[in-house]
């Protein structure tokens, strides 16, 4: 079984925010399909009360942040 490739054209910015969001351990193929299969947010909407809501956006926020500290971190080694 062959696979086939397409080529795709991303400016600088959007290069950056992909592999920033890459794991480590997949291709950009793999992130690019874990990326596009993920579930908006708003498709939660009416299932957590304000509050969770407000918990979930700071844990969120901490959690993106720690992660960008550790790639700009590895980036710059």
């Amino acid at each position: 079984m062959s696979t086939e490739y397409k080529s795709v054209r991303l400016t600088e910015d959007a290069y950056k925010t992909l592999e920033r969001r890459k794991h480590d351990d997949e291709t950009f193929s793999e992130a690019v399909e874990r990326l596009a299969s993920e579930r908006p947010i708003s498709d939660l909407a009416g299932l957590f009360t304000d509050d969770e809501v407000s918990e979930i956006r700071s844990a969120r926020a901490r959690s993106y942040e720690t992660y960008a500290d550790r790639r700009t971190q590895e980036h710059d080694k």
